[in-house]
């Protein structure tokens, strides 16, 4: 305590002399400041005052303050740069004086201009309120004249199932069930979008006996279908799933009849409803024998005639395979078009019918009288004969080695499992399918395993019979890809197959391959040809293909894009005009509703044509590409190309036949902003670009600070889903474009070679025309394919590295090709440009186009790309020999063509000058 009150004692002490000496230090701060002002203040004041006031001395010489002459004081030295400066500001005042009155004339002039503007505008402003009135007006008497010469209207009232319907008038047969007395086709108007309700098996008693696989498979490919809806109050169409059935599950007829007619929409008899029975065996029953259906369609794949209804009822395939996708690695290659046997049977009949025939009549004698009941003995015997006469080598086998399989009375059973006939079937050029001997039954379920076995395969069927109703048979052109043969005919069967060509045959094995892929390989390919059969039917446009939705990555553009002398710099190379034009979109094609009276299926063969093998949609499996061409997108259609006569000079055409057109640039991408910020910049200025589409293929987003650069276009940055080089072929719903022109962001290429790519392009939309060409080359030690990408005067590929191709191929790379590929390319990060090759000669059956004489388009300087790496070429090996498996043959074309502008200046190297191109 004491310590604490000396510290505080001493602390007061030291205070108060503190306080002293800042108030001595203030007194003499005030006496210093108070004296320098006395001092400046009056000190020149009286200065002043003894200038001028006290020198009245009367002598010159004496007169030290007061005024002197003007010559006097220019005498004195000091003064006289005061003078100097004086007279140059005075000079610099006249000069501001006469400048300011001009300014204020020039203000005046300006005001006055000022005025009369704003009287023009008041007067602009009073002569477009009158041309607006005058449009106003125009439009209105334009609309009123179109009101009065078209009739109005409108899209019609959608009309909804009633509970208490009582339904159509019965016919008076219910064989004589057809459309038109049948179908309630005021459910399905023709905007109604086509809507379907599949039931839920599950709910019904006979779902607890549905084979687990089928059931399974169908559930599955029901809910991705487009069509499917769950609001049952809109449907147009009612689809149940009542069979296969389990083992030793049997489901009496009355039974399942009390079962349909009481699902909740069947309204007494079941119209707009489809019942499916799925076989996955040869001996399936046949549920719905002497179960009385209504009005509902039934889609099996076994009837007979007391069952089936021509053009109401529908022959479906077997589904032997429920997976997704077939196993290609399992399906032989469609080459040699020659195989082992000539044709192959193997077959025992249970049961057959009396034959009327005899075996000392001739054959001759038979046709004479009446068609007898049962062929089956001459067809043996004239197969036996076929067989021992060994001009070819053909098996027939009718008695299986082992028990054969149940099949139905007059059918030929199948013999052994299935993986043994397919055995045989892939050493088989023919395939024999022998129809039931019973008239009445009109398909069954081991006809169509059989067909089924043949077409995976590649053995081209011949059908004996020609009253058997083959799956789809309304719908598809089988003589396109099997041979029906009459039963009468047996004994020329044996000379028809010797006399198809190699040609012919090869263009029948692709088209069943087609058939089969499309049609019968999975429950999604039966499910959806089941709709599109009936939709096609009832006229109801297709549903368009779905787009893959662009999610937009955020930029910044602010930086504006200069001028690559390299690039825009063509000197005397002007290929196209100076000026560009707005962006403009390709029309879109709206499909008109009443095109679907005049679709028809055409299946293509290997004759010249658009398409081949992969004409048709997902969601439309039945109906032509031309007419349908993806919804939204248009077709290779002829537009008239002008007035005619001499037409436009090179320069100033355009090429093709398409007036008026522009194309999306699509760039691949990934972590390489520099690279990528100079590809773009090198764009400005292209003529006809429409805009550019950036796949940011990174999960790494742009960096925040990137200034995208100005180029006179959208420049839109997409985010994909995951890293895969299969997004540069997604049909992104921003390209408005049918001309896509996909480059890589080191791609180096100058302005005048874009635009004659464009151009020759517009020439040949079917095709892909590029700058990098490469070719493939059979590798005889090992027996494969391999990529080649030396320099050669002989091509099959185009790298889409720098190629313009037609956005339909986008929607067939990602959405009807082979999923195995896409795996493929995913799994190497290598190949898309050569799966994009094989899809386009796949359909085509036409090679690429190669354009300029580039051999090297990458860009000097640009950070090493994946293609440098020592394994690149080892994966486009193996690529090459797997697409080729895929696909059971080699799609790729070779040629020699190349296309180059009379104006542009080829520079060949020396080792080239061998190469003879096509102007």
């Amino acid at each position: 305590m004491t310590g604490y009150t000396m510290l505080r004692n001493g602390g007061v002490g030291n205070g108060s002399q503190t306080c002293m000496l800042r108030w001595s230090n203030r007194i003499r701060l005030t006496w210093l400041s108070f004296t320098l002002f006395i001092i400046l203040v009056f000190f020149p004041l009286i200065a002043h005052y003894y200038l001028t006031t006290l020198d009245e001395a009367d002598e010159a010489g004496k007169r030290i303050f007061g005024p002197r002459a003007g010559n006097e004081l220019c005498e004195v030295k000091h003064v006289l740069d005061l003078c100097r400066i004086r007279e140059s500001v005075s000079e610099e005042l006249l000069q501001l004086e006469a400048k300011r009155q001009e300014l204020n004339s020039e203000i005046a002039k300006l005001n006055l201009k000022i005025e009369a503007c704003k009287k023009s505008i008041e007067n602009a402003k009073q002569d477009l309120l009158q041309l607006k009135n005058v449009i106003s007006q125009t439009e209105h008497s334009y609309k009123e004249l179109m009101a009065q010469n078209q009739p109005k209207l409108s899209l019609p009232i959608r009309l909804l199932p009633e509970k208490d319907d009582a339904g159509l008038p019965p016919p008076k047969v219910i064989l004589g069930c057809r459309l038109h007395n049948c179908f309630d086709y005021s459910r399905c108007p023709l905007t109604s979008g086509f809507p379907v309700y599949v039931y839920d098996s599950d709910k019904f008693v006979f779902g607890n006996y549905l084979d687990p696989l089928v059931k399974q498979a169908f559930q599955a490919t029901a809910r991705a279908n487009v069509y499917v809806t769950e609001n049952a109050d809109i449907a147009c169409l009612y689809v149940i799933l009542v069979g296969e059935m389990q083992e030793p599950v049997v489901l009496r007829p009355a039974e399942l009849e009390k079962q349909l007619y009481s699902l909740p929409h069947w309204q007494t008899d079941g119209h707009n409803h489809v019942i499916i029975n799925l076989s996955r065996k040869s001996d399936t029953q046949n549920l719905l024998y002497n179960v009385s259906t209504g009005r509902a369609m039934v889609a099996q794949s076994t009837f007979y005639a007391a069952q089936y209804r021509p053009g109401f009822d529908l022959v479906v395939s077997p589904l032997v395979h429920a997976m997704s996708e077939p196993n290609f690695m399992e399906i032989p290659p469609q080459v040699p078009v020659k195989r082992k046997y000539l044709f192959t049977f193997q077959g025992e009949k249970i049961e057959s019918l009396r034959s009327s025939l005899q075996e000392a009549h001739s054959f001759e004698e038979e046709m004479e009288g009446d068609p007898p009941a049962d062929y089956d003995d001459r067809i043996i015997a004239t197969l036996k004969a076929v067989q021992d006469s060994k001009l070819d080598q053909v098996l027939v086998e009718f008695t299986c080695k082992n028990q054969p399989k149940p099949s139905l009375p007059t059918e030929w059973a199948l013999c052994g499992e299935r993986e043994d006939r397919l055995e045989l079937l892939k050493l088989s050029t023919f395939a024999l399918i022998i129809t039931p001997g019973d008239p009445h039954l009109v398909i069954s379920s081991g006809c169509a395993a059989r067909l089924f076995e043949a077409l995976e395969v590649g053995a081209v069927p011949v059908v004996l019979g020609e009253q058997i109703q083959l799956p789809y048979q309304d719908m598809l052109q089988w003589n396109e890809a099997a041979l029906v043969v009459p039963k009468p005919r047996v004994t020329e069967v044996h000379f028809l197959l010797r006399s198809l060509s190699d040609s012919d045959l090869l263009a029948m094995r692709r088209q069943g391959r087609f058939l089969w892929e499309t049609y019968f390989s999975t429950a999604d390919s039966i499910f959806n040809t089941v709709l599109a059969m009936i939709r096609t039917r009832i006229q109801i446009p297709a549903a368009p293909i779905r787009e893959e939705a662009a999610a937009e990555i955020p930029h910044r553009s602010g930086k504006a894009a200069g001028t690559d002398p390299n690039m825009a710099d063509n000197g005397d190379l002007d290929l196209g005009p100076v000026e560009t034009e707005p962006p403009y979109a390709s029309p879109k094609y709206l499909r008109n509703f009443t095109l679907t009276v005049t679709d028809f299926y055409r299946s293509w063969n290997s004759a010249p044509g658009p398409f081949h093998l992969f004409p048709h949609t997902p969601y439309d499996p039945l109906l032509p590409s031309e007419a349908k061409f993806l919804g939204s997108g248009t077709g290779f259609r002829p537009i008239g190309g002008g007035a005619g006569g001499s037409g436009k000079e090179f320069q100033a055409a355009l090429g093709g036949n398409v007036p008026r057109e522009q194309f999306t640039v699509v760039m691949l991408t990934y972590e390489r902003e520099e690279v990528l910020m100079n590809s773009l910049e090198r764009l400005n200025g292209l003529p006809y670009l429409n805009k550019v589409v950036v796949v940011w293929n990174s999960p790494k987003l742009p960096s925040e600070d990137l200034l995208w650069p100005d180029i006179g276009v959208p420049i839109m940055v997409v985010r994909t889903e995951k890293n895969s080089l299969n997004n540069r072929f997604l049909p992104w719903n921003e390209i408005e474009t049918e001309a896509i022109l996909s480059i890589d962001d080191d791609a180096h290429l100058r302005h005048d070679e874009i635009m004659f790519g464009f151009r020759v392009w517009r020439e040949a939309r079917d095709r892909i025309v590029g700058f990098p060409g490469r070719y493939h080359a059979w590798d005889i030690p090992h027996q494969s394919w391999l990529y080649n990408s030396n320099y050669s005067c002989e091509l099959s590929m185009v790298l889409t590295g720098a190629a313009f191709f037609h956005k339909y191929y986008a929607y067939l790379y990602s959405y009807v090709m082979p999923q195995a590929i896409r795996d493929m390319v995913d799994e190497y990060i290598n190949c898309e440009d050569i799966a994009m090759n094989f899809l386009v000669s796949h359909i085509t059956r036409k090679p690429p186009i190669k354009v300029t004489s580039r051999w090297t388009f990458r860009c000097p300087g640009c950070p090493q790309a994946l293609s440098h790496d020592d394994s690149h070429f080892h994966e486009r090996h193996r690529c090459i020999n797997f697409f080729v498996k895929v696909y059971g043959y080699m799609p790729l074309l070779y040629t020699q063509f190349r296309v180059d502008s009379v104006l542009f200046k080829t520079r060949l190297p020396h080792d080239k000058t061998k190469c003879f191109k096509f102007i």
